[in-house]
């Protein structure tokens, strides 16, 4: 009686909660899965003239074609995608595609070579372009100081190589000191070098006289010694910065002219200024192959006049 006289004066009776509410969750429930299925089975219909295509493609990205995707109506392209090339083993010579999809080959020099090759190429076609112009130029200033006879050039894969031939430049036979006309060579080629960026290697070497050398153990000695006095020339008097040069060593090793000719006693003895190529490897190697088919087949020694 007191419960009931409690809720008379609440003046209304508690709330029965809704015993109905799941079936909504569940409604929601069964039409995402009808959604489910619906898409399940929509993208299990197989297109089968795709499905052939998709397959002689990938028939053809192994060796069977040069286009893979290529199905009986045609490539199977979609917009904004591009159709793929097939993966083909590396060319026996050795040279790689510019990518490890793409097999685009153009001519040069009559030849059939890889994308990659024909932009090596290219670029030791322009590298070599650039230093025979550094070439002329340090030639047409070693001429108006009458020193151009004292010097001679060469392209190789290395780069531009500024061979101090002159007998004037270690002018004795077991010597490394500069003479004074050698001073002057070097001084006449060391703004040149200063303005270049490139590294620049200082070879030192001996000629093919089987005799040994006075002041040294070794022809190595002497060779490392004729380098070290041309580049301290370089460095203290020539301003060229110490950062951008190496000294090397050859030895007897690197003739310049074959030891059986005359005078290549005189000529062999000699330091070589290189101008190192900042081309890839690959366009350096190119470096003899460019000169060659420019010069009819004759490889660049540079010219002594």
């Amino acid at each position: 009686m007191a419960a009931r006289s409690r809720r008379r004066r609440g003046g209304h009776e508690e709330a029965h909660g809704s015993h109905e509410r799941w079936l909504i969750t569940y409604a929601d429930m069964i039409t995402l899965l009808m959604v489910l299925f619906i898409v399940m089975f929509a993208i299990s219909q197989v297109d089968q003239r795709k499905f052939n295509q998709l397959k002689d493609g990938m028939a053809a990205g192994f060796g069977e074609s040069s286009s893979p995707f290529q199905g009986t109506d045609g490539a199977m392209t979609a917009e904004g995608m591009a159709a793929l090339t097939p993966i083909r083993p590396q060319d026996p010579s050795g040279f790689k595609p510019s990518d490890s999809t793409q097999t685009q080959s153009v001519s040069t020099q009559g030849s059939r070579v890889p994308a990659q090759v024909a932009q090596d190429y290219a670029d030791a076609k322009d590298e070599v372009e650039r230093l025979e112009d550094l070439e002329r130029r340090i030639a047409a200033i070693l001429r108006r100081h009458g020193l151009r006879q004292d010097v001679q050039f060469r392209i190789d894969e290395r780069g531009l190589s500024i061979s101090l031939v002159s007998r004037h430049i270690v002018f004795q036979a077991n010597v490394a000191d500069l003479s004074a006309r050698g001073k002057k060579v070097l001084a006449v080629l060391a703004p040149v070098l200063r303005a270049l960026p490139n590294q620049v290697d200082v070879d030192g070497h001996t000629n093919q006289v089987k005799v040994k050398p006075k002041y040294y153990p070794t022809d190595w000695e002497l060779s490392a010694a004729r380098a070290v006095t041309v580049l301290r020339y370089l460095a203290e008097h020539g301003r060229v910065p110490q950062s951008r040069m190496v000294a090397v060593a050859f030895g007897h090793e690197k003739p310049l002219r074959d030891p059986a000719l005359p005078g290549a006693a005189a000529l062999n003895k000699r330091v070589d200024l290189v101008v190192v190529s900042g081309a890839s490897e690959g366009a350096r190697k190119l470096f003899t192959k460019v000169i060659a088919d420019r010069s009819g087949g004759a490889p660049h020694n540079g010219s002594d006049g």
